[in-house]
């Protein structure tokens, strides 16, 4: 984690005082149901909670130095915390962890670390879609070119581009509340996974307790096709972030200057140039959703175990599970941000739509050309003609435009008058249908 990208209340999920506490919550509840089985003493798991409770609430760095130096001794994380937090507790701590293995502990912990984690960025997104849905409200009329292959192509709504990122963004957001189901797994299976020390109602009791629910199989790990599932979520959100940076980036263009990032007082563009006013918002946030992109094959390849486990998967998700999760948090709540203060120029929308003297209005000419009899090809033929001349014509002083240029052609002048070309013509007719795209797109959101 980087704290350049790192928001406080993602990053406190994976730190090393919440994972303890997690372990220990686990380790407790794990006693505390053991306790009501009969499996070990009232007495023993009272001691645990009452006193090992304490010593994690009150975890210090001096605590955290003790337990790196334990593990240092026995190579082992969970052992070391177990160390730790017994010499807290006194004689009763031998009935912590009882027909437990190092898994239960660590992917219940991991699991729930992602369920919190989760929970953090669906309501990021939330924060992202009302954004994008005040500002495509606000534009759901003003007009634009739309552009494909990045050349005009016909006039769209700046309220309809944005309302198309909503949609992706919502359907994000369902992908990510269906990952966080999916991790939402607790297993306390022992060694191998066959309960062979440990009933299987401790798991579910710990289960219900963390708001988790009881994995059907482990083999001694929790499998992890459902981690490569959350990563992978999280990866097309990214790729979502990133299809709107570039939108903005490339509107932000000198010669586009159809929108921008805000530009604070005092802000400055360039330590070389005072005039620049560059997109670095957006350019960051393409940045940040590579980083998160990243982190899914290394997902995908901890799938493949060895037999019931080994642990090359551990290395992997000590960086993806913290990196990815704070990363994408930082980039959701960075891109509502953007959006909610992108300053946005319709005049120049409009300049820039006008500025290829009527050509993106082709279709419509061409579909009224043939409506009026003449053949679809040599329509197409004739409106290519009149654009094209009108297209290498630009700038020249007295050049006629796409209308003009029509109404010269006898064959398009003999089926179409100019009252029937403006007809065809009228941006009006672009429009018709932007108010039932909206309540298709915001029905449900």
């Amino acid at each position: 984690m980087v704290p350049r990208y790192s928001r406080p209340e993602m990053a406190a999920i994976w730190s090393p005082e919440t994972r303890f506490r997690i372990w220990f919550e686990i380790e407790a509840a794990a006693a505390e149901a053991m306790a009501e089985l009969g499996t070990i003493p009232k007495e023993a798991a009272q001691a645990i909670r009452a006193k090992g409770g304490a010593r994690v609430a009150a975890i210090s760095a001096a605590d955290l130095a003790r337990i790196d130096e334990i593990e240092r001794e026995t190579r082992h994380d969970v052992i070391a915390f177990l160390t730790w937090l017994g010499e807290g507790i006194g004689p009763e701590a031998r009935f912590m962890h009882q027909g437990m293995t190092s898994s239960d502990v660590l992917d219940t912990c991991l699991n729930l670390q992602m369920v919190r984690a989760a929970d953090l960025l669906i309501a990021d997104m939330d924060a992202l879609l009302a954004a994008l849905k005040r500002r495509a409200e606000e534009h759901r009329h003003t007009p634009t070119i739309g552009r494909s292959h990045g050349i005009h192509a016909e006039p769209t709504t700046f309220g309809l581009k944005l309302a198309g990122h909503y949609a992706e963004f919502f359907r994000g957001r369902a992908r990510l509340v269906a990952a966080r189901a999916e991790i939402a797994t607790c297993a306390i299976s022992g060694p191998v996974g066959t309960f062979a020390s440990v009933d299987p109602r401790v798991e579910t009791s710990v289960a219900a307790r963390l708001g988790l629910r009881v994995e059907p199989v482990s083999s001694q790990v929790i499998p992890r096709d459902r981690h490569a599932a959350f990563f992978c979520a999280l990866a097309v959100v990214a790729s979502s972030i990133e299809r709107l940076a570039t939108e903005v980036r490339h509107l932000q263009r000198s010669e586009v200057r159809e929108a921008e990032e805000f530009f604070f007082p005092g802000q400055k563009g360039s330590s070389a140039m005072p005039h620049k006013r560059n997109p670095v918002l957006s350019e960051n946030l393409t940045g940040l959703a590579r980083l998160v992109r990243g982190y899914v094959v290394p997902a995908l390849e901890n799938v493949a175990l060895w037999h019931e486990r080994d642990i090359s998967h551990s290395s992997v998700e000590r960086v993806i599970g913290p990196d990815a999760t704070v990363t994408l948090d930082f980039a959701l709540m960075r891109a509502a941000g953007m959006m909610e203060r992108l300053t946005i120029y319709p005049e120049r929308m409009r300049a820039n739509l006008e500025s290829l003297g009527g050509v993106v209005h082709s279709q419509k000419v061409l579909l009224a050309l043939t409506q009026a009899g003449m053949a679809r090809e040599d329509a197409y033929r004739a409106v290519q003609s009149a654009a094209m001349a009108t297209w290498q014509a630009l700038g020249t002083p007295g050049a006629r435009d796409f209308r003009a240029n029509l109404l010269a052609d006898g064959p398009v002048s003999a089926v179409l008058d100019a009252a029937a070309l403006d007809a065809a013509m009228d941006p009006a007719r672009d429009f018709t249908h932007v108010d039932t795209i909206f309540a298709r797109v915001f029905a449900a959101g």
